[in-house]
């Protein structure tokens, strides 16, 4: 990284950012966000009244005469990420922000569901990996500074039971994520960064569909959108979001204590095992 002023170039106005999964949540935010920075925006999302309402939220926020396109994106299907690139080049020339950033829960878990674990590797995965192969070149040869952001999830850190097909896809983004950037890092000449955005507990429609309130401990899509630029600015790859309940110090815990399991030949999971509870607990408190 070449440190914060490289950014500054990227966020300017005139820019253009794209955004998957930009109807609602994280990525409604950031398109509001770059469009006040005076970036052009480029919203993917499925087709309908959501997708074409944010839209407009975003003109609102819209200054320098930044332009505004909803497109109507499916990102589980490669072909439509490749008109999604001809589009926003051929409006604006220009990509400086990608953000793979559409995604869905609910898959379920280990051995149920199958065809709700193939939709969502399909949107989660599939789609970030349609958006890294079909945009990155055409970011590389515009040889000006630019970003991939890919939406991971501290669920695909420390993987807690549960949803587990929602935790499968979101450790293989960060895999593929820390891919992407090594194969930056060694591409001579490249202009072009990766970053994982690791977000915590935040509210947005994929809770608020099962709490109609924001719970006290849940962060703001709007909070996480700030940190995500202090962090990308600042040249960190690793955007790891705190919460109103977890603050980095119990995350740095949490993960350590997991990549232990390995290293210790405990049971996975061991931090939800009845045999481990004490000790984690022990092992937080040490932290702390």
């Amino acid at each position: 990284m070449a440190g914060e002023s490289r950014f500054h170039e990227v966020f300017d106005a005139g820019r253009t950012a794209v955004i998957t999964g930009a109807a609602d949540g994280i990525g409604l935010t950031a398109a509001q966000t770059f469009a006040s920075l005076g970036l052009n925006v480029v919203m993917a999302d499925l087709g309908g009244d959501q997708l074409w309402r944010a839209a407009g939220a975003v003109r609102e926020k819209a200054r320098d005469g930044a332009g505004v396109e909803a497109i109507q994106t499916d990102v589980a299907d490669p072909a439509q990420l490749i008109r999604l690139r001809e589009r926003a080049f051929a409006r604006f020339g220009d990509v400086a922000v990608l953000m793979n950033n559409a995604g869905i829960g609910g898959g379920g878990h280990a051995f149920e569901q199958p065809d709700r674990w193939a939709k969502l590797l399909a949107v989660n995965l599939g789609g970030v990996i349609n958006g890294v192969q079909v945009f990155t070149q055409a970011m590389i040869d515009q040889d000006r500074p630019a970003v991939i952001i890919n939406t991971g999830s501290k669920q695909g850190i420390t993987t807690p039971p549960g949803d587990t097909a929602y935790n499968v896809s979101k450790a293989a983004i960060k895999v593929l994520t820390e891919g992407l950037q090594h194969t930056l890092r060694e591409t001579p000449g490249c202009r072009v960064s990766a970053h994982l955005l690791i977000p915590g507990f935040t509210y947005t429609g994929m809770i608020r569909r099962r709490i109609a309130e924001k719970p006290p401990g849940a962060w703001t899509a709007p909070q996480v959108v700030d940190f995500m630029l202090e962090r990308v600015s600042a040249g960190d790859f690793y955007i790891l979001c705190p919460d109103n309940d977890t603050p980095r110090a119990l995350d740095d815990a949490r993960m350590a204590w997991a990549a232990h399991d390995i290293i210790d030949n405990r049971p996975p999971l061991s931090r939800w095992h009845r045999d481990y509870r004490d000790a984690f607990g022990a092992f937080v408190a040490g932290k702390g």
